[in-house]
């Protein structure tokens, strides 16, 4: 099966190398030319890599790739012209798995894809069936079918319900404003109102029976946002 890589460079003619470059190497290449473009193109294509360039207009690359790691654990290697050591720890901090600074040679960025991509395949073979989640007080996960259970019975979601669920529930113990929910799951640059995820909070307790007080999985965290506490069997 061809591996698919989402390259999301705003310079078209350092794009266009890139993507022929790997062409070449018999990769798949989707070319994006925004932050926000990568992005959307992230939720309908599941991608083996990713390359993101650091500054790019409307979403830079370290919210599309903190974006990304929320969602999944593909490969990231972030490209740009900053050097500086403070830039690339801060890229490998928030999610990138390798920096290379512009300007980089065609086949150190050819070596790079292949290593990751080796560990990526690796992984995805350990990872095989591991897609079911068990928790105490009876929530079950099905990531696979997209299937949520509590003792037994299926719950019914809606789609922006089972997208926090599914954000909070694989990123556990970490706690999310309720911006950065709002800029993953809506796709939108800003925070129109915090009511919104409010709102989808406490639905999405009700369905999973999820008291505020005592909680089981969702754990409101005063002033800061929340977080998935659900302890796995």
């Amino acid at each position: 099966m061809v591996e698919q890589i989402l390259l999301v460079e705003d310079d078209a003619e350092i794009a266009r190398i890139i993507r022929d470059t790997l062409l070449q190497e018999g990769y798949q290449v989707t070319w994006a030319s925004t932050g926000m473009e990568g992005w959307e193109d992230f939720q309908v294509v599941k991608y083996d890599l990713v390359l993101v360039d650091w500054m790019m207009p409307e979403m830079d690359g370290i919210t599309l790739c903190q974006n990304i790691r929320w969602k999944s654990d593909a490969p990231i290697l972030m490209i740009s012209a900053r050097s500086e050591d403070a830039d690339k720890v801060k890229g490998l901090h928030i999610g990138a798995d390798d920096y290379l600074a512009k300007p980089f040679s065609l086949e150190e960025l050819k070596a790079r894809v292949a290593s990751h991509l080796r560990r990526w395949r690796r992984y995805n073979g350990q990872q095989e069936n591991s897609e079911i989640e068990r928790y105490e007080h009876g929530l079950t996960i099905n990531w696979q079918l997209g299937q949520i259970k509590l003792s037994g019975k299926p719950l019914m979601l809606t789609n922006k319900e089972y997208e926090l669920l599914k954000v909070l529930a694989q990123n556990p113990v970490r706690t999310f404003s309720k911006v950065e929910l709002y800029q993953h799951i809506w796709q939108q640059p800003e925070l129109d109102e915090s009511h919104t995820i409010t709102v989808h909070i406490k639905s999405l307790r009700e369905k999973l029976v999820d008291p505020v007080k005592m909680p089981h999985f969702i754990q409101t965290v005063w002033g800061k946002g929340y977080r998935f506490i659900g302890e796995r069997l």
